[in-house]
């Protein structure tokens, strides 16, 4: 059975099924939480009825904690009773859980067998009203609405968004369908030469079949990565080298604030990434939002209303620091007497990528200005935003297919993810949480997510390795190979 990292896991039937047993040999000890501990904890033992309602209480609030802070539970009771179920299916759903049951069909004499054999043992009348109590029980929870029903097995647990992979990656081995896929370098602190290690992972990436390369436009290490002293290059500076490194990937920023650059000085950069890389640069743009690093290298930081203002000066301006002649340019928070830009860029349109997911205004500037959007987040995320996206198109009478849908992720590839995981998580976190985090999974896993994503309109998934460096850029190519590479219809200015 697959079980997603976050949820509440409720094991249904009679003493002597082996619950507690498989409990313990399929979960940590920490995740369980288990009604005759408790009973030994605020009673005599295991088996006092006595302490039973203290017991539950106690049971329902450690439940009602670690569901608070989406924690993986597991409730070890009889499960028998449907008012309790339903307790807790509430409680589950309270916290935006999901709620798995977990059926144990084990035969009635096992079942009096091991009772018998017990220090303990449930009266033998009590364990015949717990068999026919389980025979309902077994039928309503069919209907009772879990996230899934299963027998009890061997577990594996998995990010949510990789629940469903095996199934849509046999959808991707019967009917294939085409992605590109980018690799984002979000962190330099995994090689002790910076220049032997950004050349190595490049050259790897290419041989992969990574189409694109992209860095973050950062100063300082971003919290959701890093910490701010780890070793964090210039962008366009390290795009220069990436490109230099490869001959066939397109390279690109994910993504430059525009607070960062006059944009004029912004659109000379880019020209000159594309002039030396042979036509491989794209642009990418966002409103930017970092500011304590504003702060620290002396950025302005205006409100998000004149970021985005200005955000759409550029999208305005750059076709015309790169096109024919030098036009005057004056929008809505910059002004240019002369767009002048020489060398032009190789290409004949350099493609401008947005990124965020912003409904009102961020989407709607995709739908005004941009070849590309880059979104984040599960297949669901993203066919909303694609909708709300397409609404913007509509608005400017402007097909949704002109524009080259990218998705950002963090990517854990592995033929051993629990393996991976200890290895790679941080003090203080746990594994379904780190798990989740970097969507730890297969390979198989990895082409069922990416397929989910295709099939909700993503063009090229644009994935940040945790474990970066060569060996896990060469061991992401077979997710890569089970896709073909799509030839867009307006192929120029796809990135």
């Amino acid at each position: 059975m697959r079980l997603p990292t976050r949820c509440l896991v409720l094991l249904v039937g009679p003493s002597g099924a082996g619950k507690s047993t498989w409990a313990e040999a399929e979960f940590r000890p920490e995740q369980i939480v288990s009604s005759d501990g408790l009973r030994a904890l605020v009673g005599e033992g295991p088996y006092d009825q006595r302490a039973g309602k203290d017991a539950f209480d106690v049971l329902d609030l450690v439940l009602e904690r670690r569901l608070r802070r989406g924690l993986f539970t597991v409730a070890d009771t009889l499960g028998l009773d449907p008012a309790r179920r339903a307790a807790y299916r509430d409680l589950a759903a309270r916290h935006r859980v999901p709620c798995h049951a977990v059926r144990f069909d084990t035969a009635a004499a096992a079942c009096r067998q091991r009772n018998r054999g017990r220090a303990a043992p449930v009266p033998a009348k009590v364990l015949t009203a717990q068999l026919a109590s389980y025979e309902v029980a077994r039928a309503a929870l069919e209907v009772e609405g879990y996230a899934a029903v299963h027998d009890a097995g061997p577990v594996t647990v998995v990010p949510p968004a990789l629940l469903d992979a095996p199934a849509a990656a046999a959808r991707q081995e019967e009917d294939p369908m085409p992605l590109r896929f980018g690799l984002q370098i979000s962190r330099y602190d995994w090689a002790s030469d910076i220049g032997v290690g950004l050349t190595a992972v490049a050259q790897a990436a290419e041989a992969a079949g990574f189409a694109s390369l992209w860095v973050m436009d950062h100063m300082l290490q971003i919290p959701q990565v890093g910490r701010e002293w780890d070793p964090m290059l210039d962008a366009y500076t390290a795009l220069g080298f990436l490109a230099a490194a490869t001959t066939r990937c397109r390279v690109g920023a994910l993504v430059s604030p525009v607070t960062y650059r006059t944009p004029a000085h912004l659109a000379k950069i880019v020209a000159s990434l594309d002039v030396l890389s042979g036509g491989r640069a794209v642009c990418g743009l966002g409103a930017g939002w970092f500011e304590r690093e504003h702060r620290l290298y002396g950025f302005d930081f205006p409100p998000r209303g004149e970021r985005l203002d200005l955000l759409a000066d550029v999208l305005e301006l750059l076709p015309l620091m790169w096109g024919p002649g030098a036009p005057s340019y004056t929008g809505r928070r910059v002004s240019v007497p002369e767009a002048i830009c020489y060398p032009r860029p190789v290409q004949s349109r350099l493609p401008l990528l947005v990124g965020g997911q912003g409904e009102r205004r961020t989407l709607r500037l995709v739908a005004q200005y941009a070849d590309a959007c880059n979104l984040f987040g599960p297949a669901e995320v993203v066919r909303h935003k694609l909708s709300v996206l397409a609404a913007h198109c509509a608005a400017v009478d402007r097909p949704l297919a002109e524009i080259e849908v990218t998705h950002l992720s963090t990517v854990l590839c592995a033929s051993d993810p629990a393996a991976a995981v200890e290895t790679h998580r941080p003090r203080g976190s746990t594994p379904e949480a780190y798990a989740e985090a970097v969507l730890a999974g297969t390979v198989e896993g990895h082409v069922g997510r990416f397929r989910e994503l295709a099939e909700a309109g993503v063009h090229t998934a644009i994935v940040s390795l945790a474990d970066l460096g060569p060996e896990s850029v060469a061991a992401f190519a077979p997710v890569i190979a089970a896709f073909p590479r799509r030839v867009p219809a307006n192929g120029a200015h796809r990135p």
